[in-house]
């Protein structure tokens, strides 16, 4: 696997993108699936960006594994598994724009839902039916199997909860690890999407990821909850806008 010059400056941009994305600022870790899609073909991408979301996953946890709400990974983690087996099973029946065709439309509903609410009320603790938790949990399964774009999905899952920030990257943080190095890694070496030249690469672009986790908790350490909840849901709303318009 080798790159251009301009390749391998986009991949440092989007390995940065994706520690940012994991310690400070959720929903920004879609722009670094479009960037690496711009480099590669977009199956071989996924593959070669799971493991440095696991490497920026290892430092999030570290740095907010005790702010976890446990409540909601148990919630979420089932279904998020179905989500995953799903998206295994029919990565081979439908196309990418029929996948970011359905993921754009849930997100963007999601997104909107979550306004709605917020112009009713602004009760801290939210209620919402007992679909709530399984839908997105399956969402964001069959999502990150075919793009790694479920940070949105979670994103928008964590604010509708109403969690405090330090709450919400504890608990991304504790889920994404789960999920990317435990449930979704052997689907993606069944698929053959991580080999060792891709691997090569990786160990290339973890300083990047590791400056951009730095930067990241910094970030989140300084912005206040309500900011940081709409940047949240605006990048949310953002993802889906964009994944409608491919």
């Amino acid at each position: 696997m080798t790159f251009e010059p301009w390749q391998w400056a986009v991949a440092i941009v989007g390995g940065v993108i994706v520690g940012v994305s994991k310690t400070g600022v959720p929903g920004l870790g879609i722009l670094s699936v479009a960037l690496f899609a711009q480099i590669m073909p977009a199956k071989e991408s996924t593959g070669l960006v799971l493991p440095l979301l696991i490497f920026a996953d290892v430092i999030s946890v570290s740095f907010y594994r005790r702010h976890a709400q446990w409540a909601h990974l148990w919630r979420l983690l089932p279904w998020a598994t179905a989500g995953v087996v799903a998206g295994y099973v029919t990565m081979g029946k439908i196309d990418d724009s029929q996948a970011r065709l359905l993921i754009g439309i849930v997100l963007v509903a999601l997104v909107g839902a979550q306004f709605a609410r917020r112009l009713r009320s602004r009760a801290s603790e939210p209620e919402h039916g007992w679909w709530f938790a399984p839908l997105v949990g399956i969402l964001l399964g069959f999502t990150t199997l075919v793009s790694n774009a479920a940070g949105p999905l979670m994103a928008t899952y964590l604010v509708a909860m109403g969690l405090p920030k330090m709450e919400f990257a504890g608990t991304a943080a504790v889920f994404f690890f789960i999920l990317n190095l435990i449930i979704k890694t052997p689907f993606m070496v069944q698929l053959g999407l991580i080999t060792e030249p891709s691997l090569v690469v990786n160990l290339m672009l973890t300083p990047a990821v590791l400056a951009g986790a730095l930067l990241g908790r910094l970030i989140l350490v300084r912005i206040n909850q309500a900011l940081f909840e709409y940047i949240s849901l605006g990048l949310a709303a953002a993802a889906g806008i964009r994944l409608l318009m491919v």
